[in-house]
């Protein structure tokens, strides 16, 4: 597991704190921590509950904003973003600013398993960069179609001041990584970013495997922290997949035949 070190960061707020503990915490006891906050706070936002989901949050847009401040953001072309709704506001950018927009297809399930929003063929930014839009209005492509990705933008549950994420618990934006580094789209010096609300920002180790990617760029609306981590994951670990999930994705059957 590679080395977290202290992030640097701008903006006045502190991170969320979590219990003084010596190990690393449970990744489930804090998803479900920052999904019970969230609400209980009124600070999550359509759709509800917030539990089981990459959470929507108050403030999605201002992070978005900011997001798009960045060097890393100004120099990307083409960016490989998820389709939850707190993202939204990032893809839409992305279309406007003429960013090229890849988004996986749930679950990795088919042969062709990456939409492509190209802003040059789309009329409709908002209505092609919602969830149902991105497969009426998107292009399906296989991975060979895929340009080389200048960043990624993750959504999470929770995301720690070291560059630590925790998902909904699936396992599948990390693999969605792993396919685009085997296939050469992506490598170390590809920035991963995230964009939270502030609660989801925890001070605290967290069980990180060495197949999680690490964020290089966390933004809430407040404030930017980026942690400075140690090498990202270099392709899929076929010893954490299961047979059945290897059934399920024609990408994963290509890619271990190959």
């Amino acid at each position: 597991m590679p080395t977290r070190s202290r992030p640097t960061r701008t903006g006045p707020n502190p991170p969320t704190e979590v219990p003084d503990v010596s190990e690393p915490l449970d990744k489930a006891a804090v998803r479900e921590r920052v999904w019970d906050d969230l609400e209980d706070s009124g600070e999550a936002r359509f759709p509800f509950p917030p539990h089981g989901r990459i959470p929507n949050f108050a403030g999605a847009d201002a992070a978005a904003d900011r997001l798009a401040e960045q060097p890393e953001w100004e120099r990307a072309t083409a960016i490989k973003a998820n389709p939850d709704a707190p993202q939204l506001p990032v893809r839409r950018r992305a279309l406007r600013e003429g960013k090229t927009v890849y988004m996986a297809v749930p679950r990795l399930r088919d042969e062709e398993c990456f939409l492509k929003l190209d802003p040059d063929d789309l009329a409709d930014y908002d209505a092609a960069t919602t969830v149902s839009g991105s497969s009426k209005h998107g292009e399906q492509i296989g991975p060979d179609e895929v340009d080389r990705v200048d960043l990624i933008v993750s959504g999470s549950v929770a995301v720690t001041e070291s560059g630590g994420r925790i998902g909904k618990g699936e396992g599948y934006s990390d693999l969605e990584y792993a396919v685009l580094r085997d296939l050469g789209l992506v490598d170390d010096a590809t920035p991963v970013a995230t964009t939270v609300h502030e609660r989801q920002l925890i001070d605290g180790p967290v069980e990180i495997g060495s197949h999680d990617v690490a964020m290089n760029l966390v933004v809430t609306p407040d404030r930017v922290v980026r942690p400075e981590t140690g090498d990202q994951p270099t392709g899929i670990d076929w010893e954490l997949l299961a047979d059945e999930r290897l059934a399920e994705i024609p990408v994963l059957r290509r890619l271990r035949e190959r």
